[in-house]
């Protein structure tokens, strides 16, 4: 007989999501972003992407969308001396509130939702 310990029991596979909790990731990933930023999506897409296809997709386009509202944001704080600022950051504001709010009711119906604006960083 050898002395090596016996090998350590696999980690459990992670439990599917049931509908609604697709539907509540999902659409919490899309609000998030008018409160929080990129955080939520981001969080919502870490819990569930190994669980839900629907979630994955989701959440996956709501922190792309979330990655070029933080960079419309930022661009529009450098730009502020020069003016311009002031009419990018109220413009980036009002298409994010707008994109997220349609996004958030259309994955609450269990709708998959496709930002018109969106640089598709994350894959």
């Amino acid at each position: 007989m050898s002395d090596t310990p016996p090998p350590p029991p696999a980690a459990p596979a992670a439990q599917p999501l049931s509908e609604s909790e697709e539907r509540l990731y999902a659409t919490l990933s899309h609000v998030g972003i008018i409160v929080v930023g990129f955080i939520a999506p981001l969080i919502f897409w870490l819990i569930g992407k190994d669980r839900s296809r629907f979630v994955d997709n989701q959440a996956k386009e709501a922190l792309n969308f979330s990655i070029l509202v933080t960079i419309g944001y930022v661009i529009g704080t450098v730009t502020v001396p020069f003016l311009i600022g002031l009419l990018i950051l109220p413009t980036v504001w009002i298409v994010s509130l707008i994109f997220c709010i349609q996004a958030g009711m259309a994955a609450n119906k269990g709708t998959e939702y496709t930002y018109r604006f969106n640089w598709r960083i994350i894959k």
